[in-house]
Formats: structure tokens, C-alpha cells, sequence
């Protein structure tokens, strides 16, 4: 490995340093969409049996003690519960726009290093066949095969370890965006679910009202 490194040139420590990164970040997001993630079918049929039963303050507490992007969605609405529907679709689509750069961070990154790398190995390429030339040049068109391997050997180095991070890169991000695409999916399932348990659940009144003709029949007898 270090020998490739060494007879790569510097470029591949830039490759290299690509590479790191692009595990880090995959790793990193890797981890955060597994503890954004939960079961919510379950959490909106219990929280929906808490909203039907009038149970607003419990409902937000078990919001914010599973803290994920759904959860805060949904903690929205569950503050202003009086609102009307279209205000409260208006609240749960502001919270879903928060919540978008958190689980969108760092993906520009992997983005950029998948287009990046290739480019660093073309560059490499054309360096090493560069100084492939130089050391034709230097021999007055004598050199031998020893003479021109070198570049060669450095270019198709840079070339093959850019396409080996480049292309696992693409992959990392595509199935990351896969994620990402699930989670605001659930976010807006979410939202609509939360807002229909708000408007279809009246508050039950502690007051019996009597028909007026059954109350005027009782005062006759």
C-alpha cells in the first residue's frame, strides 16, 4: 500500500484523503438516519389513543422524549392544537423544512468528491505521461521501456485509485439519499396523520344538555 502510495505521487495522498472522508461522512450519516428512525405506525397509534383522550400534555412529552425529525414534526402541531387545519398543515410543513438541513448535511460533500476524484486521477494521468515524455525527451529518443515506466505506472495508479473511491462514493450517496428520501417521507405521513387526530377529535364537554321538550314534559308532571 505504501509502495503505491510513493509511487503514485502526491496525488494519491489526495485520493487518499477523499477516501477518508467519504467513509467519515458515510458513517457518520450512516448513523444518524439508524437513530432518526422509528416504528411509526406504532408511535401514531399510541399517540393518536393520547390525542383522542384528551391527553395533549402527555402526547408532547413523549414527543420530546423520543427526540427524532418525526417526533418534532409532530411536537409542532401538538403545541397549537386549536389551530385550523390550514394552519396546522402551515406549522407542520415550516418544522419539516427545519429538519431537512440536518439530514441533508454533508451530503454535498460526498457529491463533490465523486466528481472531484475522477479529475484528480485524469490529472495524474497527465502527469505522469508528462514526465513519461520528459525522460523521452532527456534520452534524445533512445529511451528504453525503463526509462518511460515510471509515468506511465504513475498515471494509471492515479487513474484506477480515483475510479476505486469514486465509484463506491456514488454508490454511499445514492443509498444515503435513499434514506434521506425515506425519513421525509415519514416526516409528511407524519404531519398528515397528526393533523387529521387534531381535526377529527372534538373536546368532550363535562356539561349534560337536556332536550328542551323532555325538560318542559318533566315540569308538567
Amino acid at each position: 500500500m505504501i509502495d503505491y502510495m510513493q509511487r503514485g505521487g502526491p496525488l494519491m495522498w489526495l485520493i487518499l484523503l477523499c477516501s477518508a472522508v467519504t467513509v467519515a461522512v458515510f458513517a457518520e450519516r450512516l448513523l444518524y438516519f439508524h437513530r432518526a428512525s422509528i416504528d411509526l405506525g406504532e408511535f401514531l397509534q399510541g399517540l393518536g389513543n393520547l390525542v383522542r383522550s384528551r391527553n395533549l400534555t402527555e402526547a408532547r412529552i413523549e414527543c420530546q422524549s423520543t427526540s427524532v425529525p418525526v417526533t418534532r414534526v409532530i411536537h409542532a402541531a401538538l403545541s397549537r392544537p386549536h389551530l385550523s387545519r390550514s394552519e396546522l398543515r402551515e406549522i407542520v410543513e415550516e418544522a419539516g423544512q427545519l429538519e431537512v438541513p440536518r439530514l441533508e448535511r454533508n451530503l454535498e460533500l460526498l457529491v463533490a468528491i465523486a466528481y472531484v476524484c475522477p479529475l484528480i486521477g485524469l490529472l495524474g494521468t497527465v502527469t505522469g505521461l508528462i514526465q513519461a515524455f520528459v525522460q523521452l525527451s532527456a534520452s534524445n529518443g533512445y529511451a528504453t521501456l525503463a526509462d518511460v515506466s515510471g509515468g506511465v505506472y504513475q498515471s494509471l495508479l492515479t487513474t484506477a485509485a480515483s475510479l476505486a473511491v469514486a465509484i463506491p462514493t456514488v454508490l454511499a450517496y445514492c443509498y444515503l439519499s435513499a434514506r434521506l428520501n425515506a425519513l421525509m417521507h415519514e416526516m409528511e405521513r407524519a404531519g398528515i396523520e397528526i393533523i387529521n387526530i387534531l381535526t377529527d377529535t372534538e373536546p368532550r364537554s363535562s356539561i349534560i344538555e337536556f332536550d328542551p321538550l323532555s325538560q318542559s314534559a318533566i315540569e308538567k308532571r
